[in-house]
């Protein structure tokens, strides 16, 4: 069983426990492979629109479309570290973070890449932005990095943890959180300047965090786990599935987003897919086309998305029935 931390190191519901169930006929789900041309492992994914999106991952990989997938080409990133992750803060703009504090910065669409030096040698897993000029990034030994200016600058924020860091997700320029090792969570509430450590009651490692609103959010992680809060990352309460087609508790859920406080989606080992309509009550399992894992998850829209993972693994998501 390949975990996201194992990939990674070999390389460098609101009141009840909710039911996952298989796939439903009322709310079509299409899911198709789609040609990468490559064999990286992809950890890394971002859509800007449902045209526009790039990959990243092991080698120094990185992947862009301009037209939703049907066609993908390498683009130099001029690095053949380990790639994690990826954020595009318009069309042109975005960066691309990985192994040994590599950070790269793009100023036309990914078509070239240059270096950001910044002040850690520690992986660095996570980039969000919360703004055009606020973003952070988190990575290993509790690191967590901000800029003020756009993404010129990063500098240190304390933390308070050494636990990897693999995700945050930012809800506005103030609040934010960031999960990773042994069941660490950690929230902000004036952006960044602290950095509170929350009690999750879990010795799981989440993989990621998105949040439908200000208040609701979802973490997922290794042997299935899944946590959800209510009042914006203060509380979580263990939402782990029961056994459904194939037994979650047994499968590392490695990326979670909703697209809407009702619509969201999970990708895991083993090609599974999970998708909620009702907020996270109630989880179906998608038939996926695909064994290999998917480590890397991108909705640009209720009704488009992609997922990413070994072996070069593309697959497009089409929710027709989705608001």
């Amino acid at each position: 069983m390949r975990t996201l931390a194992a990939v990674v190191c070999s390389l460098l519901v609101v009141l009840c426990v909710g039911t996952v169930e298989a796939g439903s006929p009322t709310v079509p789900v299409t899911v198709a492979m789609q040609k990468s041309g490559s064999e990286a492992t992809l950890l890394g994914m971002f859509f800007h629109d449902h045209q526009l999106g790039w990959a990243v991952g092991s080698g120094g990989t990185i992947l862009k479309t301009t037209d939703g997938g049907h066609k993908w080409k390498k683009v130099s990133s001029g690095t053949s570290s380990l790639l994690t992750a990826v954020y595009f803060r318009d069309a042109k703009r975005g960066w691309v973070v990985g192994a040994n504090g590599t950070v790269r910065t793009s100023k036309d669409g990914g078509e070239t890449w240059s270096v950001v030096v910044v002040s850690t040698q520690a992986p660095l897993y996570g980039i969000a932005f919360a703004s055009p000029t606020k973003g952070w990034m988190v990575g290993g030994n509790g690191t967590i990095l901000q800029t003020t200016d756009g993404g010129e600058n990063w500098i240190d924020q304390a933390s308070g943890t050494s636990a990897a860091l693999y995700a945050i997700a930012l809800t506005n320029e103030l609040q934010g959180t960031a999960v990773g090792a042994l069941g660490t969570i950690l929230t902000t509430a004036d952006g960044g300047k602290n950095w509170t450590t929350q009690v999750s009651q879990s010795s799981a490692t989440f993989f990621d965090v998105a949040f439908a609103d200000d208040t609701n959010g979802w973490a997922v992680g290794n042997a299935g786990a899944l946590f959800q809060t209510i009042d914006g990352g203060t509380h979580w309460v263990d939402r782990t599935l029961p056994c459904g087609r194939t037994c979650n508790k047994l499968t590392d859920l490695i990326r979670v987003r909703f697209t809407d406080p009702q619509q969201g989606w999970i990708v895991g080992e083993r090609g599974q897919i999970l998708r909620t309509s009702d907020a996270g009550f109630n989880w179906v399992e998608e038939t996926s086309p695909v064994k290999r894992s998917l480590m890397a998850l991108s909705f640009p829209r209720a009704t488009a998305g992609w997922a990413a993972g070994e072996g070069g693994t593309i697959i497009s998501i089409s929710a027709a029935g989705t608001k």
